[in-house]
């Protein structure tokens, strides 16, 4: 009976519960993805768990799909708080489909504790470029004139009702004070395709998704959405640039790491530091290179700040579209 309750009491000690689950480094960490494999956020996913491996131990994607992001995104929202469940969050998920979608099973702010932003997607304002030439349309100054002088007359061509490039389209004619007919397609591939052949005029595109078709002098690129022009398009202003009442425009599609409400403030730290680290390696600088995406890291403050503006900004621009998901 003593051996028994000796073996009993060294298995009491050694127990992994005997520190906060989100120090033990041999616990596997799951990284949400709330979208398909292969795309954008699942690609830089995986380089960041790969690269962050040595910090935090092993980091497995985990891609739940499905509802525009907001099914992966409620799994972490209802995860316990102990920094082995981590998302993979984004504009649409954090800024847009809160007043997109009737019911949102999760609130933005109050489920979740941001970690770090981590990159910024230029968006490009991109027309037809035989469209442009007939019209004489050569900047977003002359594109504004003639939009003008021909209300309606002018279209534009999205991903969907509520898109991030329907919801650019509508800040830009609201703050330019302008009328374009919106032509939604079912995806960003048809949307493209669409531009590229004519049937539209012009698009709030992804840079990578429409920097082919600009080298290829298909796509006339007018601005960039951001407020910095890209390192990519160094040559192409911002709409910003274009001054008057589009002096502040600034949309672009971001993405960042998120854990559950409640997470402790060391866990948040440890997960910082790790993905903040694991973004200044040349790899992932490499990859996100390829995506034309800006390596962006903040401290926690910083993106929780960022995540409460952008939710302001779309709040107005999805509201005005008119786009409602039941």
């Amino acid at each position: 009976m003593d051996r028994r309750r000796t073996l009993h009491a060294l298995a009491a000690l050694t127990l992994p519960t005997a520190l906060p689950a989100w120090a033990q480094q041999t616990h596997t960490i799951r990284f949400v993805v709330p979208y398909p494999p292969g795309g954008p956020l699942d690609i830089v996913a995986r380089a960041l768990a790969e690269r962050a491996r040595e910090s935090l131990g092993v980091v497995v994607v985990d891609n739940r799909p499905g509802a525009g992001g907001n099914l992966g995104a409620d799994i972490v929202a209802k995860a316990t708080p102990d920094g082995n469940t981590i998302l993979m969050g984004a504009v649409a998920t954090h800024a847009i489909n809160p007043w997109l979608y009737a019911k949102l099973p999760y609130d933005p702010i109050r489920d979740f504790t941001p970690i770090t932003l981590i990159a910024r997607v230029p968006n490009v304002l991109v027309m037809n470029a035989e469209i442009a030439t007939r019209m004489g349309i050569r900047s977003t100054a002359d594109l504004v004139a003639y939009a003008k002088k021909h209300p309606g007359a002018l279209n534009y061509g999205s991903g969907g009702n509520g898109s991030a490039g329907h919801l650019a389209g509508e800040m830009f004619k609201a703050q330019a004070g302008v009328f374009m007919v919106h032509i939604p397609y079912a995806g960003a591939n048809p949307a493209q395709l669409a531009l590229v052949s004519g049937q539209v005029d012009l698009s709030f595109d992804n840079l990578a998704g429409a920097s082919a078709n600009i080298k290829a002098g298909k796509l006339k690129a007018l601005a960039v959405t951001t407020a910095q022009r890209s390192s990519a398009l160094p040559d192409v202003p911002t709409i910003a640039e274009s001054g008057g009442a589009l002096a502040g425009f600034d949309v672009d599609t971001w993405f960042g790491i998120f854990g559950p409400a409640g997470l402790p403030a060391e866990a948040t730290q440890r997960l910082n530091r790790a993905f903040v680290a694991a973004l200044a390696s040349p790899e992932l600088k490499a990859r996100l290179a390829t995506l034309l995406a800006e390596p962006s890291p903040t401290t926690p403050e910083q993106f929780a700040a960022f995540v409460k503006s952008e939710l302001r900004k779309y709040e107005h621009a999805v509201k005005a579209s008119g786009a409602r998901v039941e």
